[in-house]
């Protein structure tokens, strides 16, 4: 409730400023009264609940236990699958950030909790998880640009420690990222 607040006041604040600064507007830019400066204060509460997110999973990462992952695996908990073979499983994210967002995850984890534990044995799956992402691309029909993101680690705002591979596609993406 407070991130809303805060959310609010930084709504209220940043298009207050914009609409009443001109050097807050370079060369002359005009900024619109449909302006949503909602939106931006969304983005900010919504990129900082991620940082609080990551920064829990983290604590318990490597305990072993089972995450949702491995309770969509096993059908506990029902998913949007859009791929599927013997090795890995790919269903829509429940928070997209882009018209098409898939996750692919390996269907064993075999202590793959993220990609900074990978080993030599594990190159079979990580090429596993790269070629459905592109399978999973061509079946979105975003074949022709698409973005293939692994978070890894709190600062790099993993929230789910089983690794998984983000395809984000169906608008034209930006660099940098994050």
């Amino acid at each position: 409730m407070a991130a809303t607040a805060a959310a609010a006041t930084l709504a209220a604040a940043t298009s207050s400023l914009l609409r009443r600064t001109p050097l807050l507007r370079p060369h002359g830019l005009r900024v619109s009264h449909d302006f949503a400066p909602q939106r931006f204060a969304r983005h900010i509460a919504s990129s900082t609940n991620e940082e609080v997110a990551a920064k829990t999973a983290a604590a318990t990462a490597d305990t072993g236990g089972p995450t949702i992952f491995d309770k969509i695996i096993a059908k506990e908990i029902p998913s949007s699958i859009v791929y599927e073979d013997e090795k890995v499983l790919a269903f829509r994210d429940i928070n997209p950030q882009a018209p098409v967002h898939v996750l692919v995850i390996p269907k064993l984890r075999d202590g793959l909790t993220g990609l900074d534990k990978a080993e030599p044995r594990h190159a079979e799956i990580l090429g596993q998880l790269l070629y459905a992402a592109k399978v999973v691309a061509e079946k979105e029909g975003v074949a022709d640009g698409f973005r293939v993101v692994i978070n890894n680690g709190a600062e790099g705002c993993q929230s789910v420690y089983h690794l998984h591979v983000h395809v984000l596609g169906g608008r034209q993406m930006k660099w940098p990222p994050g």
